[in-house]
């Protein structure tokens, strides 16, 4: 599967995420203006019948911004209270501009316990499909006040990547204050040339990523084209442009050639195993044989009991764990039918075992090929 820029008009469905650095000028607090400018455009995307997530960052910022803060905080509960404060004049904004091309917006918090329970991301995806069909802008930030092991997924990139994968969207745009993707540093190499067009796995683009070079953000270039792996999972091209850039939306949807796109190379996941791949965290890990490393990689087979090792960590029937090969990598990832205490007393033994062995049998495989998914 690829996509190019000339079918990349005819995308119907955007996820659009707007940095930190240009939402909130570098920090100086809501670029109203800015921020009138991509509402205009949204709502010309919107008059050509596309449909449009924005996954906007900011909240921290403003909230800095509003503080008097020049440096972004690393504790927890000044991250929190900073996104709490921002937040508010950040949906008013929103609301405001839209409002002005006749365009309800709603706003959308998650936390990644919202995306890795099965539940709860069908819930979230309910509700974004409903918002889209009635014509509203869902404005997606991270639920960043009530996070309790970090302030973020990682970053807004990678929210905006598992957004892409939650509304199967065709095409994943990232505004950032960079022209796109260099083969080289742009700050240190005056000769370094923007990589115009690649696929989205080119193991070379994490080779010449650089570290984030602004002190509001918390995404480099290394974490947006990982986000764009991440979309090229549910089938999305990713766009990595300058959102400085006049009507760099509109100019996009026409097919300009702007910044950098990453196009997936493979066929999409069905939806169940892209949610196993891109969303949920696993609660355990089962070391497997050489003979069941070989028959899960190669062949996707179904994994019985007697083809693992050892368990590690505690888990439920229904959690997700890692499986891990005979050389101790990751090759897979799947939902497991017994917790962690029964697949101890199972593992090494043939599936006719398991009734006398726990006094009962669900299943006779560890993790069924439909719930198993290769990384």
């Amino acid at each position: 599967m690829t996509k190019n820029r000339t079918t990349l008009g005819s995308a119907q469905r955007w996820v659009i995420k707007i940095g930190s650095s240009l939402i909130t000028n570098d920090g100086r607090g809501l670029d109203h203006a800015a921020i009138a400018t991509w509402a205009e455009q949204i709502a010309r995307l919107r008059e050509a019948g596309k449909q449009i997530v924005l996954v906007s960052s900011g909240a921290v910022a403003e909230g800095m911004s509003r503080m008097g803060w020049k440096r972004r905080p690393h504790a927890l509960h000044e991250l929190q209270a900073a996104a709490a404060i921002g937040q508010m004049g950040l949906v008013q904004a929103y609301e405001h501009h839209f409002k002005g091309h006749g365009l309800h917006a709603a706003q959308v918090l998650l936390t990644h316990e919202d995306l890795a329970d099965r539940r709860r991301y069908l819930n979230a995806r309910s509700t974004l499909q409903t918002l889209l069909g009635l014509g509203v802008i869902p404005v997606v930030n991270e639920n960043d006040t009530v996070a309790t092991d970090e302030i973020r997924f990682g970053d807004n990139d990678t929210l905006g990547a598992l957004v892409a994968n939650l509304v199967v969207a065709d095409v994943l745009v990232i505004l950032t204050d960079q022209q796109g993707v260099y083969d080289r540093d742009p700050r240190q190499h005056s000769d370094a040339e923007l990589i115009h067009e690649a696929a989205a796995e080119d193991p070379r683009l994490l080779e010449v990523a650089g570290p984030s070079g602004t002190l509001i953000g918390s995404g480099g270039m290394t974490t947006k084209i990982t986000a764009a792996r991440r979309a090229a999972r549910s089938g999305a091209a990713t766009l990595i442009a300058s959102g400085r850039e006049p009507g760099v939306l509109m100019r996009l949807a026409e097919g300009e050639r702007l910044g950098t796109l990453l196009t997936p190379g493979q066929e999409p996941l069905a939806a169940r195993k892209q949610w196993l791949a891109s969303h949920m965290r696993a609660k355990g890990r089962l070391q497997l044989d050489a003979g069941a490393s070989r028959v899960i990689r190669e062949s996707g087979r179904s994994l019985l009991p007697v083809g693992v090792k050892s368990v590690d960590g505690q888990f439920a029937r229904g959690d997700v764990v890692g499986l891990i090969d005979d050389q101790g990598h990751e090759i897979a990832r799947g939902l497991v039918n017994y917790s962690a205490d029964e697949a101890r007393k199972i593992i090494g033994r043939p599936s006719e075992a398991i009734e006398v062995l726990l006094g009962y049998v669900d299943e006779p495989e560890l993790v069924h090929r439909d719930n198993l998914v290769l990384v």
